[in-house]
């Protein structure tokens, strides 16, 4: 792949070094360090003159140095006159604060953070955006460069067949209503029913009631979700799923970001295990938590990176992608 620079942010270095593998590649050099005031010091360490430059730098971490990183490294090889600069986000930072959701006499003044990230990264010089299932597609709206969001259910979709031998007897839940599109297509691709659960929040990360919509009784049920964060939503769900008559309980999120008392409401639930794709590092959480597994989606993202590079369309290949 000539004329190809694909540089790693200091976020998630092992998918981006496993992106690198699938495409042969080598990682560009790259210095991110900071001053003693924290002030966070970028060195491109090879010409990117006329050249394709591709940055993986996921929302994960120190989210608002991680993010400075990125801007500063887009900018950085901007002005060192490369052709083009895409910013890969497997997991775009600021993505929950995508609206004015807050009610009362707050509504007004409640920012809308995620399209401030966007504009930051198209004034930093990005010519183009691939991520991975925003937790709102309207994010895409907020830019006016091209974004290509990518998908991880063909990887969700193999991992259920190879690791779930019960899984044609299995009902795919969304833990919320507006993960119901989500789910409704993962059942329709296995031939299987799905159900929700309606709830009620008091306030952010924190879950009032919740109310189960299908039928889960003697069904393995597979609780789907783009993110998880304190996992007070999962766990709740899937109390809820084991006290209405399920004999085994999956979680597949895309976004295991895991904060505050996550961890040990996972070993505490009942969950057979919780599956996440490395958007996010899960080396550290694994040994505390042996729930957790996660597919690696390096080669969904290579292959995007690849088909952007050659020209060639993203969105028609992840209907099927061989992992």
């Amino acid at each position: 792949m000539p004329n190809i620079v694909l540089f790693s942010g200091s976020s998630h270095h092992d998918l981006s070094q496993r992106v690198a593998d699938r495409l042969g590649l080598e990682l560009g050099k790259v210095v991110t360090k900071k001053f003693s005031n924290q002030e966070t010091s970028v060195e491109i360490g090879e010409s990117v003159r006329g050249e394709d430059v591709y940055i993986i730098q996921s929302g994960c971490g120190e989210i608002n140095d991680n993010l400075m990183e990125l801007l500063i490294m887009i900018n950085a090889c901007k002005i060192a006159s490369s052709s083009r600069v895409t910013a890969v986000i497997p997991c775009f930072p600021y993505a929950r604060q995508d609206k004015k959701d807050k009610v009362g006499k707050n509504c007004s003044r409640a920012p809308i953070s995620a399209k401030l990230v966007a504009n930051m990264l198209s004034v930093a010089g990005a010519d183009h955006i691939i991520t991975m299932d925003l937790h709102a597609s309207q994010i895409q709206g907020f830019f006016d460069i091209p974004v290509d969001n990518l998908y991880a259910e063909p990887a969700v979709l193999q991992w259920i067949k190879e690791n779930i031998l019960e899984w044609r007897n299995c009902i795919i839940v969304s833990p919320d209503a507006g993960g119901a599109k989500r789910v409704t297509s993962i059942a329709d691709r296995l031939n299987v029913e799905f159900a929700l659960i309606h709830k009620e929040r008091k306030k952010a990360n924190e879950v009032d009631r919740m109310v189960l919509v299908g039928d889960v009784k003697d069904r393995v049920a597979i609780l789907v979700d783009d993110m998880a964060d304190t996992c007070g939503t999962i766990c709740h769900a899937a109390d809820k799923l084991v006290s209405a008559g399920a004999t085994k309980v999956y979680a597949i999120l895309t976004h295991g970001i895991f904060s505050g008392p996550a961890i040990s409401r996972i070993n505490n639930a009942s969950f057979e295990a919780v599956v996440v794709t490395n958007t996010i590092p899960q080396e550290e959480k694994m040994k505390h938590c042996p729930k957790i597994q996660f597919i690696d989606i390096s080669m969904i993202l290579a292959e995007a990176i690849r088909r952007t590079h050659n020209g060639e369309s993203v969105s028609y290949l992840f209907s099927h992608v061989p992992l």
